[in-house]
């Protein structure tokens, strides 16, 4: 199965495969309630998430959903307006009125809904027209202040709130599936959210065992309107979701309750929490407590949305006199500000307010805590803590007594891994080798902390014979595994481990005598404390592993049996090599050659009494027990630094004022390394609709007496400018006199120095909207005043702070401009921001037309590069911005750069071009070239055109100029692969290798040439369908020949030709 960030173990499932005794995540059943219920689904999911990985899968597979048809899947940008298509889809003439009564569906993040908001709104004031909507919302954020995932429940709260939507939440992954159906049928009357934990527990993999089917999941849904369809048009909200929740109760055996009471028959306190985790620890706490004869119970909102004031105040026991609202808030800053109150604060004081159940009314206190908060099991005690008149506690070391889990029972593990460590799928594999048995019940749950070490993630499998709901990070665990001895020091790794329990570290090459050494003090105190049982797994004993590093994983593999399930490890092995090998199996051939060299590999270390009395200095950093889960993956690590230069500025008065003396002179772009013209817009038009995502236009420029001349497949240079109004408003910030004359360095070449304006600088020349590299932090740390702005600048332009810097630079999308506002004591004179910011470089576009058809004028086809960063801005590759926005008449600079993509020496030698998105740019040149050598009564050969984008309809860009120009007998075939245009994608291999024949005749028989231009990843592909070509040629001739040495060849004959990026 294809890897899968949302699905269980970290994989794919089919849709049918959903059902029964299974394992799944919350994000698995609610993508399968969703497809199996809907007409279309709009999908909102930033590209690292996968919250539509598995419909998009199932979408292009062909599924057939439960009422028969494929559910159609639409992956939308997030950015202002972006519901405005659905909306307009919901309500366009064209719909199809058959399907009025089939659910709509959303799957968003909360941090996507308020670019969604303004859709929404319109939604609810024309719902009784309009189809079900419900919206599935993972509830995660990115939080920049504190460079973590959170849990938003702030922001779906608000919103529904404001706009009258209704909302309910999954107290667990277990009932996710429940959950997402009773929203779908609610949303028969109101709009619906449905939202869950989108940080950890819609993630977490666990077997439910009753998983309803898609045709179950259909009964289910059909029996629910049947059951609410004599409800009166004029009955309450409140009725209405009364009623629909008693008949899904009805229907499926349930006892689901609008608010959930759990803990003391007569508690004094009460904690009213909403949230997955929230509701399903505290829960767990609560009955604990109330176990040890203390009167605490909690509240748990199901449905916060239409708040039910009746139903709550019923499920309030009489007895309580203390009310606790854990109630979040945006951040830290909420929490101190006394005037700002939680949404859920709010409903619960009203609804005590005016009741009359109680004679004395109870206390209302608003808990407040912010998005970042982690819950554990003590956190939540804590809560309690705070409404009770005394320590529920007698002593302390009572509160080891909060043990949620029955130790009997379950089994905890937990890996600790380096990103890009070859065994940091281990746990994946082994969370699976687990589950084989059908005895077990197994719960996995990772987690990614990319700021430390380039990546370590973290992953939690509890095994147990009993149903494990556990939504929160092991802090008592049977083993420990650590894959690289480099963690030990930025994670406390033994503190989550229970007393006596096992440590595995992974640490090829160390010996005995060098472990006191070598491990930390803090480390090593732990371990003696805990009477840890402590094993070292050397790799390097066994040669085999420096030539073969897949033996270093099934190693550990069979050292996490052997340590962790001694007994066990014969059928271990069985369950390993049972695996689909999609899901990283290792042979049982391999695995037992593994068990056998593991006593080389795998000693027990007898832990120094002394290590328990070590002193650790007061100097000794208190290290975190737990990962900051920030990603859901890993990241590249590579990173390329430009150099910056300037001499002294003070130059460039002297240079206007004595021209001669200074050999100044005036130039057209004296920065640029080739020679530089000036022409104007004669043309700017889109070529894809106004209402699609993708902004692909045709720009072309009116050479007038610019003298400039260019062939076929060469690429126009593009000198752009940054946007005049960030250039003004960062003028405005940064206290700069736009028209103070500076000497500036040149943006080919920084040795060559030209005076400028600050406004014309920053317009033209410094790159200050641009990405900084680690020697700007170095620089600007030089200029801050506050020693801790210092600090932090040095921090990140030193290796320490390598991580943090990416993220920066790839999530956050930080600019030189952010980066002087965020430290603002840091303040460079204009002439030093000069100095340490980099030029701006020219962009090259490949040239879309021929200059012997279009002599006067150079076309290009470009696409309009855009992203919306963690702050919710607008961002845009500047190039495409300043070309995308020129009006008719405008003058831009620009110069020619000659490229790989020439035409074959003889007119009659075939042409064979694949191009991709704008990468038919040059081809659109090649063909014009070669309807003018027929039109000059050339003889010219076949030309095959193969094209790939999205959709037809959207991106079939130049479309009629390719189909005039096959019907002129230019084009001989013309190979169109829209990819998502039908269930199964289909893309330009996929093409080429259905008209095989023609590339042989085209290609090898006729000598013709290929050429590919747009992104890299099809290469392999198409390169394959020639290989073949190639092949089957040579079969057909009785020869012997290698393909890839043909490849080769024909690379040197430049008959294969690639441009791609």
């Amino acid at each position: 199965m294809k890897p899968c960030t949302s699905g269980p173990f970290g994989r794919s499932i089919d849709l049918a495969d959903i059902a029964g005794p299974t394992y799944i995540t919350a994000q698995t059943v609610i993508q399968q309630v969703s497809y199996a219920l809907s007409d279309r689904i709009w999908t909102y999911s930033p590209e690292t998430f996968d919250l539509d990985e598995l419909v998009k899968q199932w979408f292009q597979k062909g599924t057939k959903n439960a009422n028969g048809s494929v559910t159609n899947i639409e992956s939308m940008q997030i950015r202002q307006g972006a519901a405005s298509i659905a909306l307009g889809y919901i309500f366009s003439p064209d719909f199809n009125l058959k399907k009025r009564h089939v659910p709509q569906s959303l799957l968003a993040t909360s941090s996507s809904l308020r670019y969604l908001r303004a859709a929404l709104d319109q939604l609810a004031l024309l719902y009784p027209v309009a189809s079900p909507l419900t919206a599935h919302v993972a509830a995660v954020d990115y939080a920049a202040r504190s460079s973590q995932l959170v849990t938003d429940y702030v922001s779906p709260m608000t919103l529904a709130e404001e706009l009258g939507l209704g909302m309910v939440t999954s107290f667990s992954g277990l009932e996710s599936q429940h959950m997402a159906l009773l929203a779908t049928s609610l949303a028969s009357t109101v709009p619906t959210l449905h939202v869950y934990d989108g940080v950890s527990a819609g993630r977490e993999t666990m077997r439910l065992v009753d998983t309803m089917d898609c045709e179950a999941i259909q009964r289910t849904y059909k029996a629910v309107l049947r059951e609410i369809s004599d409800l009166p048009k004029k009955s309450s909200p409140d009725d209405k979701v009364e009623r629909t929740l008693d008949a899904m109760n009805n229907e499926l055996g349930t006892i689901y309750r609008l608010f959930e009471y759990i803990g003391h028959s007569a508690p004094e306190i009460v904690l009213v929490v909403f949230g997955t985790i929230e509701s399903s620890l505290g829960s767990q706490v609560a009955n604990s407590l109330a176990a040890s004869g203390i009167k605490v119970g909690l509240i748990a909102v199901r449905l916060y949305r239409p708040f039910v004031e009746a139903a709550f105040v019923k499920a309030l026991p009489g007895s309580v006199r203390s009310i606790g609202v854990l109630g979040q808030v945006y951040d830290s800053y909420a929490v101190s500000d006394p005037s700002v109150h939680s949404n859920l604060y709010a409903d619960t004081i009203s609804a005590i307010t005016f009741s009359d159940k109680w004679a004395l009314e109870p206390t209302v206190t608003d808990i407040k805590y912010p998005r970042e908060t982690v819950w554990t099991p003590l956190n939540i005690a804590a809560a309690f803590q705070l409404l009770a008149p005394k320590p529920l506690f007698a002593r302390s070391h009572d509160q080891a007594q909060l043990q949620l889990l029955d130790g009997s029972d379950v089994q905890e593990y937990t890996f600790w891994d380096l990103d890009d460590s070859p065994a940091a799928k281990v746990s994946l594999v082994l969370g699976q080798a687990l589950a084989k048995d059908s005895a077990n019940n197994v719960t996995l749950n990772k987690g990614h902390d990319n700021l430390l070490q380039g990546g370590i993630s973290r992953t939690d499998v509890r095994k147990s014979k009993k149903t494990v709901e556990a939504a929160y990070w092991i802090e008592s665990a049977d083993l420990v595994v650590v894959s690289d001895h480099s963690i030990l020091k930025y994670f406390d790794v033994v503190s989550g481990l229970k007393a006596g329990g096992r440590l595995l570290l992974n640490y090829p090459g160390v010996k005995d005598d060098q472990l006191e050494a070598q491990l930390p003090d803090v480390f090593k105190k732990t371990l003696a404390t805990k009477e840890v049982q402590f094993f070292i797994l050397d790799t390097s004993a066994i040669e085999e592993t420096e030539s073969d590093p897949s033996l270093e994983v099934s190693l550990i593999q069979v050292a996490f049996l052997r340590v962790g399930l001694s007994s066990m490890e014969k059928i271990g092995l069985q369950k390993l090599a049972s695996l689909d090998p999609l899901s990283g199996s290792t042979s049982i051939d391999v695995l037992e050659r593994s068990s056998k060299k593991l006593d080389v590999a795998l000693r027990e270390i007898e832990i120094p009494k002394e290590w328990a009395t070590l002193e650790l200095g007061s100097d000794t950093p208190k290290l975190p027990m737990n990962i900051q889960v920030n990603s859901f993956v890993g990241f590249d690590k590579d990173e390329t630094e430009p150099s910056t230069y300037l001499r002294d500025w003070q130059t460039a008065a002297k240079g206007l004022a004595f021209k001669e003396a200074y050999s100044t002179k005036p130039a057209l772009r004296p920065d640029a390394s080739v020679k530089t013209h000036t022409v104007r817009v004669k043309e700017n038009r889109r070529l894809t609709p106004l209402s699609y995502e993708r902004n692909i236009f045709h720009i072309e420029f009116d050479l007038g007496d610019s003298g400039l001349k260019y062939d076929i497949g060469e690429a126009l240079g593009v000198h752009s400018e940054n946007d005049e109004a960030q250039v003004r408003e960062f003028m405005e910030f940064y206290g700069l006199s736009p028209e103070e004359i500076v000497e500036v360095p040149t943006r080919e070449n920084p040795n060559v120095l030209e005076n400028r304006t600050v406004y014309q600088s920053l317009m033209q020349n410094i790159d200050i909207f641009g990405r900084p590299p680690k020697r700007f932090y170095e620089a600007l740390a030089d200029f801050a005043d506050d020693p801790n702005e210092a600090k932090e600048l040095r921090a990140l332009g030193g290796s320490e702070g390598a991580v943090e810097f990416k993220r920066r630079a790839e999530v956050d999308t930080i600019t030189y401009a952010d980066l002087l506002l965020e430290f603002p004591s840091a303040h460079p004179s204009f002439h030093e921001i000069v100095r340490i910011v980099n030029p701006m470089k020219r962009r090259e576009y490949s040239i879309a037309s021929c200059q012997k058809v279009t002599p006067n004028s150079v076309a290009l086809m470009i696409v309009v590069v855009g992203w919306v960063d963690p702050k919710g801005r607008d961002r845009f590759g500047q190039a495409t911005r300043f070309l995308n926005k020129l009006k008719i008449g405008a003058e831009v600079v620009v110069s020619v750069k000659p490229s790989v993509m020439k035409l074959p020496p003889s007119s009659s030698q075939p042409l064979i071009m694949a191009g991709l998105g704008t990468g038919l740019a040059p081809f659109r040149a090649f063909v014009q070239h070669r309807a003018w050598e027929k039109q000059q009564g050339k003889e010219i050969g076949s030309v095959l055109l193969y094209m790939g984008s999205r959709h037809q309809r959207e991106e079939y860009c130049y479309g009629e100029e390719w189909e005039a120009y096959q019907d002129a007998g230019v084009i001989t075939l013309l190979g169109r692969a829209f990819s998502r245009d039908q269930p199964q994608k289909i893309y330009i291999q996929d093409r080429m290798r259905q008209t095989m024949n023609e590339i042989i005749q085209a290609y090898l028989k006729e000598d013709g040439a290929f050429y590919l231009c747009g992104p890299t990843w099809p290469v392999p592909d198409v390169t394959n369908v020639l290989e073949d070509a190639i092949a089957r040629e040579a079969k057909r001739n009785s020869k012997k020949v290698d393909p890839r040495k043909e490849i080769d060849r024909l690379k040197e004959e430049a008959r294969y030709v690639l441009e791609v990026y």
